[in-house]
């Protein structure tokens, strides 16, 4: 049986009917991308930005007031050019025909750029443009305007310096701007420091209890002194309004955790400047405990040796000045072996030609040594002059760390901080594992004893002078980082450092090194209490009373020749 099937339909018809189900489909999809596509900021047409340039000409003050407010308050990214020239003063009406343009000076012309479009549309001379004046009222109107627009910006920085200007004025009028910009933000730090913008702005313009209460907990996560400072201006605004009791509980409360997280961050600060200012007495110091454990010697000059490696830095960066300025960044790196030489050289000539012949007259040994103090600091004043001298810090010691909570990590105190422990090191290994590390233990401990075993005691005794000297200069190079470079560099840190060593134990390398963190952190901590002066006067006053009972200080060598 033949089956007769149906002619193909035409092809318009079988067009028609793709339209047919495809149309539908089509708006269907457009409708869906209308009502979920993401919101944009609106933004004024050509014209109406022109218009609102042009009113900006206008002689009342309160209506360029009301203009520049509606301007910004669009949020168009076109207007912060416009309301940044009229801020500088180069917004100008054409007498032509009064329109606004930017006005540039370009040698003796001034070129008139569109408001709009930003291009060049002609150029005239001065007698051609009328500047649009503006006053103080004007001025603050114009920096807010450009804030809250600087949240659109393309470029983060500015965003994020935008964030910072309303964090700090905290107007509830920028509150929708703020909104818009949040819900615009791709960066989830700045979008974390947008939504604590808008917390600070609903704690001080929230229209409910509740929304007071959310910002207060959104704050209260917070540790930085600009969040406290935030919180306790609420809580003294609202106990004078008579605020909500729970409001003014949950501040109350988020004001003593915030405060209780910033002590915290304090004290680690504290302990930080005080390791520092430990890092800075242990390189004065660790010199001095070799030369007075091995051979007894009160060395009044042992500040001067800091000194001459501090001006040896000076004068290696000075060689590479001249020389070589492009490698200025290693001239620290050649400060630090130069330096230990030449005051290593110094200590064994003064070793040999002074020290030598005043073993056993201590009282003789500390005037010399007072003397040649004075005569070295005359010596570089006659050589460089009386003037402190710059050392430039190279880059990796440039800048510091900063946190939120306020706590600030130099990078400068932070290299001398490791750099002082790899000196420590090293002369831990020199007297451990070396010849003459062990030859120096041996004269501590005994000196007739390996005079008799045929050690050189008067070679180990200029060494070791030299030694010492040689890390003061070490310790010169960093303090040339971080204080002044002049005559008088090492009188300053001369009495610290027979603190250090008397309080560590007299020839002990590692009591040093815990008598200067200690001493360093129990300054630092004294400091905000008591000031400076009397810091250093009360950790003197205990070291004196610790002396009385323990004289020879926390960690006491130990011999034959010392016990006797």
């Amino acid at each position: 049986m033949r089956q007769d099937f149906p002619p193909p339909a035409p092809g318009w018809l079988r067009h028609f009917s793709f339209c047919q189900f495809s149309l539908p489909l089509f708006v269907l999809c457009a409708l869906i991308l209308v009502v979920f596509a993401p919101q944009q900021a609106a933004a004024f047409s050509d014209e109406q930005l022109r218009q609102h340039a042009e009113q900006l000409n206008a002689k009342s003050s309160t209506k360029k007031l009301h203009v520049i407010e509606k301007m910004a308050a669009d949020g168009d990214p076109r207007v912060a050019p416009i309301l940044q020239a009229m801020l500088d003063g180069d917004l100008y009406a054409s007498k032509a025909d009064d329109k606004v343009v930017i006005g540039k000076k370009q040698g003796k012309v001034w070129q008139h750029i569109d408001v709009v479009s930003g291009e060049v549309t002609g150029e005239s001379g001065s007698d051609d443009l009328d500047k649009i004046r503006i006053n103080n009222r004007l001025r603050g109107a114009l920096r807010d305007g450009l804030a809250s627009l600087n949240l659109f910006s393309p470029d983060l920085v500015t965003r994020q310096a935008a964030v910072e200007t309303v964090m700090d004025t905290r107007d509830p009028a920028m509150a929708p701007l703020l909104q818009r910009a949040i819900n615009r933000e791709s960066n989830p730090e700045l979008l974390a420091r947008m939504e604590l913008a808008k917390a600070t702005m609903a704690l001080a313009a929230g229209k409910t209890s509740q929304e007071r209460l959310d910002a207060i907990d959104i704050l209260a996560s917070q540790t930085t002194p600009q969040i406290r400072a935030v919180l306790l201006q609420f809580v003294n605004a609202a106990e004078a309004e008579n605020y909500d009791p729970k409001v003014v509980a949950a501040a109350k409360d988020a004001v003593a955790s915030v405060e209780s997280r910033l002590k915290m961050w304090q004290t680690g600060g504290d302990v930080y400047r005080g390791i520092s200012l430990g890092s800075v007495l242990l390189l004065a110091a660790v010199g001095l405990a070799i030369t007075f454990g091995v051979m007894g010697v009160i060395n009044m000059a042992h500040g001067e040796m800091i000194m001459i490696g501090a001006y040896t830095t000076y004068a290696v960066q000075q060689v590479f000045l001249v020389w070589w300025p492009a490698g200025i960044g290693w001239s620290l790196a050649v400060a630090v072996p130069m330096a230990f030489l030449v005051s290593g050289g110094v200590g064994v000539v003064v070793e040999r030609l002074i020290i030598r012949f005043l073993y056993g007259r201590p009282l003789e040994t500390l005037l010399a040594t007072w003397g040649l103090s004075l005569f070295l600091q005359q010596a570089i004043r006659s050589i460089f002059g009386a003037s402190n001298r710059q050392v430039v810090a190279p880059d990796f010691m440039s800048g510091a760390i900063e946190f939120s909570t306020g706590l600030v990590l130099t990078y400068n105190r932070l290299w001398i901080i490791l750099f002082s422990l790899i000196v420590v090191g090293g002369i831990a290994i020199v007297l451990r594992y070396t010849a003459f590390g062990l030859q120096m233990r041996a004269v501590t401990q005994n000196r007739r004893m390996a005079g008799s075993v045929g050690i050189r005691t008067g070679y180990v005794d200029a060494l070791t002078f030299g030694l010492g000297s040689g890390i003061a200069g070490i310790a010169g190079v960093a303090l040339s980082q971080i204080d002044n470079v002049s005559p008088n560099l090492g009188q300053g840190y001369i009495i610290d450092s027979f603190m250090v060593v008397v309080f560590g134990g007299v020839g002990n390398l590692w009591g040093t090194v815990l008598g200067a963190f200690s001493l360093g952190i129990v300054n630092k901590f004294l400091e905000p209490v008591a000031g400076a002066v009397l810091a250093k006067i009360f950790v003197l006053v205990a070291l004196i009373l610790f002396i009385q009972k323990r004289p020879k200080g926390l960690f006491a060598l130990k011999g034959r020749a010392v016990e006797a």
